[in-house]
């Protein structure tokens, strides 16, 4: 057994998402040990869904619910650290505005700390990714929505309210003046999973899909497929063009379920060229999936340690 294995301790560090939940358990050293992954529940729902996952991970490393001193939970919204619920949170339903660290703390008896998730994948990024190279960077994540996770000179930027990166609020891709644009956010409404299915079934007349297939068909060849792709490039591009207009970034990663994709990188270039901006830099995370649990078990880490600090004093 390893010393970081032997201290006893653990932390779990969550990627809450709109349609999934993914959760890592670590030892105290950041050595991620085991992993699952399940559907997400509806609104508070996920709160005892996220108890249970805690469990079922300390259960499968041998240990018990005691031995998990922090948890940390990135959520598809905006943080607030001192309310403990997220804002502007529409991908996670009845979920928004709910106390949900102190339910969870009352529940699993142990810190919980959250977070924006692509913050925290930005967070995973800057230590087990791109961050061994570069010290400054965007990472922009497409999945259920889009959201941009901002590191400046070795540091995660959240903005004054926590805000910063949700750039599915810019107003570009969808009409920014008709209110009903403005819960996901005009941007958001054209570069998402569901975009890219609702683009491909409105032009092939199908129904049923879903962005897997829409990947696999344009593959294929399917014209109907490849123009619903290259829609989301377009605009995904337009949004980095945004971002490096007013941060200036160096170099964007992209992550996400979707921005993950190997095929979206050549359009987002050739739609880059475009618009007149051939030399940003752009790369597809090497990370993947584990870059949200990676950040995750860092800030998980983060609040066990100041928890003892604080039993110390």
């Amino acid at each position: 057994m390893s010393a970081a294995r032997a201290d006893g301790r653990y932390v779990v560090g969550i990627d809450l998402g709109g349609t999934k939940i993914r959760a890592g358990i670590a030892t105290i050293t950041g050595d991620v040990l085991h992993e699952l992954t399940q559907p997400t529940l509806d609104g508070r729902e996920i709160v005892a869904q996220v108890t249970e996952i805690v469990s079922a991970l300390a259960a499968a490393v041998g240990a018990s619910g005691a031995a998990v001193v922090a948890t940390a939970v990135g959520g598809a919204g905006v943080p607030d650290a001192d309310a403990g619920h997220f804002d502007l949170a529409p991908n996670l339903g009845g979920l928004e505005g709910f106390g949900v660290v102190a339910e969870l703390e009352r529940r699993l008896g142990h810190a919980v700390v959250i977070d924006n998730d692509v913050n925290i994948a930005a967070l995973g990024e800057l230590h087990d990714g791109v961050g061994a190279e570069v010290d400054s960077f965007a990472f922009v994540s497409v999945g259920t929505g889009i959201g941009v996770g901002l590191v400046l000179d070795r540091r995660v930027w959240q903005g004054v309210r926590g805000a910063a990166g949700e750039i599915g609020y810019l107003p570009i891709g969808a009409d920014p003046l008709d209110p009903a644009n403005h819960r996901r956010g005009p941007l958001e409404e054209v570069v998402s999973g569901e975009a890219i299915v609702q683009r491909y079934e409105r032009a092939s007349g199908s129904t049923g899909s879903t962005t897997v297939d829409v990947f696999e068909r344009s593959g294929d060849g399917d014209r109907d497929a490849a123009a619903s792709l290259d829609e989301e490039a377009r605009w995904l591009a337009h949004a980095i063009v945004s971002v490096d207009a007013v941060v200036d970034p160096g170099l964007f990663v992209l992550g996400g379920g979707i921005g993950s994709r190997e095929e979206l990188l050549a359009p987002v270039l050739h739609w880059l060229g475009e618009l007149g901006r051939p030399t940003i830099e752009v790369r597809i995370s090497r990370l993947g999936s584990n870059a949200p649990i990676l950040g995750a078990v860092r800030l998980a880490i983060d609040a066990a340690l100041l928890s003892t600090e604080r039993e110390a004093s």
